[in-house]
């Protein structure tokens, strides 16, 4: 039996360890492939940028470099052009496996970031409803934004685990960042705000006095993180010196007889004269929200 036979019977060679056998590859549902093929080459390439093969900073993408560390021993060189070595005869059906498995675990990559978009959308739906709601309370809404931490941004790597790091202050959500250090949310109400958003003085928009005692109140909490700075560090290994706040607040749906245009421009005034803390309102917030997911699915077809 000549070697091609022998390997035919013994299963295929993994180019990666030779004589071991390549595991048999398990396709995608035939009704995902068509999209899949779409968001493959999109994929592919977010693995160079830190997130494996998922350009939504999926985990389960974290393979994609491995595999593309085998592209210059010929497991992907037969695909590459002519720079890349010709791989002997004998061994044409083993690489032939060998792509079949990658192919499968681009497809397993793919499938992975289409229902993490999927899930992300849902959850954006359910937070946006609950926004509008005219009578959400802030129980209602901190538990619609509970877990759904990359609605703040790309920078934050999840939630503490504890809400309550000072004495007798409890926090609405505390995100961490990716270098460790906090970030307060302070939740207040969104269409059920007990009062205006904006008010006209003197001829001209300013926040109201809803925004300002919010702002007084995530402020007490930045002061308190900072006086037990080191017993939280010690405690919970969470790096306060210098942590923001990020106040949510009211809807522009709430004062129909202003502009959003005028509401956001108020915040965004008051937001360049506070250092630590940013006044958004949850319009602003799931809108930027809603353009990064549909940035991400436009780039990838969906």
């Amino acid at each position: 039996m000549g070697p091609h036979r022998r390997a035919q019977a013994s299963g295929p060679l993994d180019p990666r360890n030779a004589g071991g056998p390549v595991p048999a590859a398990s396709p995608a549902p035939a009704q995902w492939r068509p999209v899949l093929r779409q968001l493959r080459p999109g994929l592919r390439a977010g693995s160079s940028h830190g997130f494996g093969a998922c350009a939504f900073g999926c985990p389960a993408a974290a393979a994609g470099p491995r595999w593309r560390a085998h592209g210059s021993q010929g497991v992907r060189g037969h695909r590459g052009g002519p720079s890349q070595p010709q791989a002997p005869a004998g061994n044409r059906p083993a690489r032939a496996q060998a792509l079949d498995a990658l192919d499968a675990l681009d497809d397993a990559h793919a499938l992975a970031a289409l229902l993490q978009l999927a899930q992300r959308r849902a959850g954006l739906t359910a937070l946006r409803q609950v926004a509008e709601d005219p009578h959400a309370s802030e129980h209602d809404l901190q538990r619609a934004l509970q877990g759904q931490f990359w609605i703040f941004g790309g920078q934050f790597a999840g939630e503490a685990a504890r809400r309550r790091l000072v004495p007798g202050d409890e926090l609405d959500i505390p995100l961490i960042r990716g270098d460790g250090t906090l970030q307060i949310v302070e939740i207040k109400r969104s269409m059920a705000l007990r009062g205006p958003l904006v008010k006209r003085h003197r001829g001209s928009w300013v926040p109201s006095a809803q925004i300002h005692d919010a702002v007084g109140q995530a402020l007490n909490y930045l002061v308190n993180l900072d006086e037990h700075r080191l017993r939280i560090r010690d405690q919970f290994a969470l790096e306060t010196r210098r942590a923001r706040a990020l106040v949510l607040i009211g809807h522009p749906a709430a004062q129909p007889g202003v502009p959003e245009g005028t509401i956001n421009e108020v915040l965004r005034t008051i937001n360049t004269h506070l250092g630590r803390i940013e006044v958004l309102t949850y319009k602003e917030l799931l809108d930027s929200a809603e353009r990064s997911l549909g940035a991400h699915g436009m780039a990838h077809g969906i």
